[in-house]
């Protein structure tokens, strides 16, 4: 174990000790008892680990923590100011964008991480942003409504278009099940 590193998680300073190579996610959600960030599949594969490192989406379970000490870390938890929700958060509620709940954590992050960088997506860049992030439940176009309601694309991207019940499905192009 080396010297205390100092990280700046959801804007408090934290002095943690951890081997450098340790991945930002187990500091995290073992030392700083934070638990937005999921483990899912431990390769930066997934996104259910997602954070933001200077308003930007990153990968937490990839990031060795030695990398970190200079950088502004956000967690879900860290998102709103306590007492209102971050505008992205509102959205998944809204359109009820999730089912278990697991890969939420990767979807909220990665649309604010979005939004940070490009506050008026087109639904293009917007897919394309969630498209390394995946959900198993099969709520996708839940997921793609909140998102583009916290782009501002529309009040509910689903509204008027046929459900995959009615036997047309209405997932954008490339997007994964």
């Amino acid at each position: 174990m080396s010297d205390a590193l100092h990280l700046t998680v959801n804007g408090e300073r934290h002095a943690v000790r951890a081997a450098p190579s340790t991945p930002l996610l187990y500091v995290l959600r073992n030392d700083l008892c934070l638990n937005g960030p999921k483990f899912g599949c431990g390769l930066g594969e997934c996104g259910a680990c997602m954070v933001l490192v200077d308003g930007r989406a990153a990968r937490s379970c990839v990031l060795p923590v030695s990398t970190l000490a200079d950088h502004e870390i956000t967690t879900l938890e860290g998102l709103g100011d306590g007492e209102r929700l971050d505008p992205v958060q509102d959205a998944f509620i809204e359109e009820q964008g999730a089912q278990c709940g697991y890969c939420l954590n990767g979807m909220i992050m990665t649309v604010r991480g979005l939004l940070n960088a490009d506050p008026a997506p087109t639904r293009e860049a917007v897919v394309a942003a969630l498209d390394h992030t995946l959900c198993r439940c099969g709520t996708h176009q839940e997921i793609l409504a909140a998102a583009c309601r916290a782009a501002g694309l529309a009040p509910s991207a689903h509204e008027g278009e046929p459900s995959a019940t009615q036997g047309e499905p209405s997932a954008p192009k490339g997007e994964k099940e």
